[in-house]
């Protein structure tokens, strides 16, 4: 029996409820709560349902870690080694402690700066294994950098340079599911940005940190830690800098998308309308921090505030929004700004997925073999695309198409 099992019957044996009376109010089969409670696995988007209808916070039932879709047995393709000796590097124990060994000549910022920018580029773009290749010299150059560099504003720059790096560690990390060194890698972001004394920066890597926390079902610290980082950074003044709204905006997503899937609406509405204002301060699409990982504006704010209504159940909300709000619409882009590629993917599969559930699995079927052109590698990692290409599977009458057939076998949900 497994601790989410043992949760999900205390809480419903607690709220007066048969596992049939449960299923009804959750609008589940009868054979998937007992399945659950029997230690088999689910989708967090079930999960999530089964609190909403025992009116509790969605981490009072999970287990020690999140349910997780059990994907095939693939072989690993991203050679991690020389990433976590370059994380972790052996100690000489015979120095004297506290001692380090400068580099030899002075570490060339500008390439250390110029080279991450370019490796933030082969994030998006789903280049992993290019990624897995570049950082861990990164990380070397970085930590050089801030151990030639003893005080001053040069140190600073160090320290910032690399709180960059290691952000940018912790986001391919957690992309791969790496989450327990993703989470010590961001801590480390995060203690460089509070050294070098930069608020801002500070909570851009809070962020990070609260994609991992989201990942691996800590919803109450990820709320918190984003809250705490809002508080930090928001802009007081009107006509603050850009930068500053863009990751008070940023944070708040975070803070919302932590509060819906804990099964608290009226907060997660609460850190929409802070983005909302953030966006609205802004004016267009703002890019900060490294490139391809760090934009914010109107158009992201809208595109993630359509995962609360997904999350919810509510898939016609989702559908109508998708088609409706004007800053969704192409001629918006073109005025304000494209959204950051990622956000881009994963707006697209919320999207297939409500049409699934909205009955119109032709739009699901376009975007699933669309996304698998596209962003192949993104969409490997995403459970949701593989739970989204069984309904669609399941709802079909016909034969699937062959492309369907490849998306299938890509996920790992088709021989």
């Amino acid at each position: 029996m497994s601790a989410l099992g043992d949760n999900v019957r205390k809480h419903r044996r607690q709220a007066g409820l048969s596992q049939l009376e449960l299923a009804g109010a959750a609008d589940l089969s009868p054979s998937t709560v007992a399945k659950v409670e029997q230690g088999g696995s689910c989708s967090m988007e079930t999960l999530h349902t089964i609190a909403r209808a025992l009116d509790v916070k969605t981490s009072q039932l999970l287990a020690e870690d999140p349910p997780e879709r059990e994907r095939c047995n693939r072989p690993e393709r991203l050679n991690l080694r020389d990433l976590r000796i370059a994380l972790t590097p052996p100690i000489a124990l015979s120095a004297p402690t506290g001692s380090r060994e400068l580099p030899r000549d002075e570490p060339d910022m500008y390439r250390l700066r110029r080279e991450a920018r370019d490796a933030a580029l082969l994030y998006p773009a789903g280049r992993y294994e290019s990624l897995a290749a570049t950082l861990p010299g990164l990380v070397r150059a970085a930590d050089a950098a801030v151990a030639y560099f003893t005080d001053g504003e040069e140190r600073r720059q160090a320290l910032l340079a690399r709180a960059e790096v290691l952000g940018l560690v912790g986001r391919y990390l957690n992309q791969v599911r790496q989450f327990d060194m993703a989470h010590t890698v961001v801590r480390g972001a995060i203690a460089d940005a509070q050294e070098a004394d930069d608020v801002v920066a500070v909570a851009a890597r809070v962020r990070g940190l609260c994609f991992v926390l989201l990942r691996t079902g800590r919803f109450d610290e990820a709320e918190a830690m984003a809250v705490e980082a809002m508080d930090l950074v928001e802009p007081r003044i009107t006509g603050a800098d850009p930068d500053r709204y863009a990751v008070w905006g940023g944070v708040a997503m975070e803070a919302a998308a932590a509060a819906i899937r804990n099964n608290r609406p009226q907060e997660a509405g609460e850190y929409r309308r802070a983005a909302s204002v953030a966006a609205t301060a802004i004016g267009h699409q703002h890019q900060y921090g490294l490139p391809g990982s760090d934009c914010f504006g109107p158009v992201t704010a809208a595109m993630k505030s359509l995962e609360d209504p997904m999350i919810v159940g509510d898939a016609q909300a989702v559908v109508r929004r998708a088609e409706e709000e004007e800053a969704l619409t192409s001629r918006a882009w073109k005025r304000l700004g494209t959204p950051g590629k990622n956000d881009r993917n994963r707006f697209a599969l919320d999207v297939a997925r409500a049409h699934v559930r909205t009955g119109d699995s032709a739009r699901a079927e376009e975007e699933l073999v669309r996304l698998c052109r596209v962003a192949p590698n993104w969409l490997d990692q995403q459970n949701m695309a593989a739970y989204t290409w069984e309904e669609v599977a399941a709802k079909r009458k016909r034969t699937l198409t062959p492309e369907m057939r490849e998306v299938g076998r890509h996920l790992g949900v088709i021989g």
